[in-house]
């Protein structure tokens, strides 16, 4: 028999129900990521027993959802949430059931289930019940509705998301039905929060398989969800530094930067601007001033899917100064192959006030997954102006030089001290004071900076 090694207080939650005589299982994703060996995020349970049966079991329990026979029991300053098994009603907004009904049959809660990997249960006295072979799936790494896929995607179309989610997460195949059905009832999505729809791509593009992504576009979801996307998918770039169209080298770029949500929505974002912006010049495709033309897109598409401020901020600056980069000249190339250093201090230094300090190292990241998802054209000093560029900022930053205005050796207290009136004057005078000292970080003096500026 299988064993699964439950939480102290999961067991004491299943043994308290079965002690009072109800059935008791953990399920759901806990005992899908047991069975892979990951360690679960949360652990849900399932029971014969009513919420009103499972709240006068436990000394503490919240009414989370208890019109759906959800209770949250408080333990040791954790909540499980602990439902009734339960058959679901008549679906009519492709997201909540209409009413639903009280079983004492777990067989019939797990029907109602979206996954095979998804609906199974297991407690230590009566071991796992597997229903609809969601080991057999697992093992053959298949993701597969339980029933009919049509079915399960008519009640909640936030499933044929989560279908593509699974498979970039765990490194899965979508079985076929659940294919076609996800395909032929994608338009259900726009039925669906952007919210949730946040949610899940995020989970998808942080998992360790973004590039699953492409999946989600075969199967016309991101028509639905992220036009911007299908648009740079049929944009081609005939330029020799590329080899793939913009959205193949953006799913290849994805592949080549950490699982950070800000870090893989910017290189996400990076060329949503390349199909606005794509002329043709003999034969070679160009793609001026698309880091700004990316920016705006960017900035639409996460308030249109409810990102938070500081997620959209931070974003949006990875997205408009991912090609910033310093010229240099054939002179200079010939000096970077030989190991010199030809990255101005002075450049690195414009970028970080730009940028800012603490991101700075995130628009490196990115900077770098763009170049390796390009061809090999110039890749190579691509990369070594980027670790010239990444030296510069961590010897900038041992050295604590002055990067932002609070960093400056005069403040406006300073310039009223001396005389100055409060206004646009005064602004005017601190930020050319802060390009000097940009230019000149040994200039970052107060006495140096007042007598040269008043």
């Amino acid at each position: 028999m299988m064993q699964i090694l439950l939480p102290k207080q999961v067991k004491i939650i299943i043994e308290t129900l079965e002690t009072a005589g109800y059935e008791a299982y953990a399920v759901g994703g806990c005992v899908r990521d047991s069975i892979l060996k990951r360690k679960p995020d949360d652990w849900d349970i399932t029971t014969s027993a009513k919420p009103e049966q499972v709240k006068s079991l436990f000394r503490r329990t919240i009414d989370t959802g208890i019109q759906h026979g959800t209770v949250t029991v408080l333990m040791d300053g954790q909540g499980f949430e602990v439902t009734t098994y339960r058959i679901d009603g008549e679906y009519t907004d492709s997201r909540h059931p209409k009413d639903v009904s009280f079983t004492d049959n777990l067989t019939e809660d797990l029907k109602r289930r979206d996954f095979t990997i998804n609906a199974m249960a297991y407690s230590e006295s009566c071991g796992l019940v597997d229903v609809f072979g969601g080991v057999q799936d697992l093992e053959n790494g298949i993701i597969r509705c339980v029933g009919k896929a049509a079915e399960r995607f008519d009640e909640d179309a936030l499933r044929i998301l989560r279908a593509v989610r699974f498979a970039a997460q765990l490194g899965f195949e979508i079985e076929e039905d659940t294919q076609k059905a996800a395909s032929l009832m994608a338009e259900n999505l726009r039925n669906i929060s952007a919210e949730r729809i946040q949610t899940e791509l995020v989970k998808l593009l942080v998992s360790s398989h973004p590039e699953v992504l492409k999946k989600a576009y075969e199967l016309g979801l991101t028509r639905i969800i992220l036009p911007e996307f299908d648009i740079m998918m049929e944009t081609e770039q005939n330029n020799p530094h590329h080899m793939y169209s913009v959205g193949e080298h953006t799913l290849k770029a994805l592949e080549y930067v950490e699982s950070d949500k800000v870090m893989r929505l910017a290189v996400l974002c990076h060329d949503f601007g390349k199909p606005a912006s794509k002329t043709t010049k003999d034969g070679t495709d160009h793609f001026y001033g698309h880091p700004l033309i990316s920016e705006q897109i960017a900035s639409q598409v996460l308030h249109r899917l409810k990102f938070d401020n500081d997620t959209i901020y931070k974003v949006k600056k990875l997205v408009l100064y991912h090609d910033t980069r310093p010229s240099i000249n054939k002179e200079e190339i010939e000096q970077l192959r030989k190991g010199k250093r030809v990255v101005p201090e002075k450049f690195v230094r414009r970028l970080i006030f730009k940028v800012g300090k603490e991101l700075f190292p995130q628009l490196l990241q990115v900077r770098g997954a763009d170049t390796l998802a390009q061809s090999d054209y110039g890749k190579t000093e691509k990369l070594i102006l980027l670790e010239q560029m990444t030296e510069i900022y961590e010897e900038i930053v041992e050295k604590d030089q002055c990067l932002s205005l609070k960093e400056l050796a005069v403040n406006g207290k300073d310039l009223l001290a001396a005389g100055l009136k409060p206004g646009k004057q005064m602004g005017e005078i601190l930020n050319r004071m802060l390009e000097d000292v940009l230019e000149e970080p040994e200039h970052n003096t107060k006495e140096y900076l007042m007598s040269r500026y008043l």
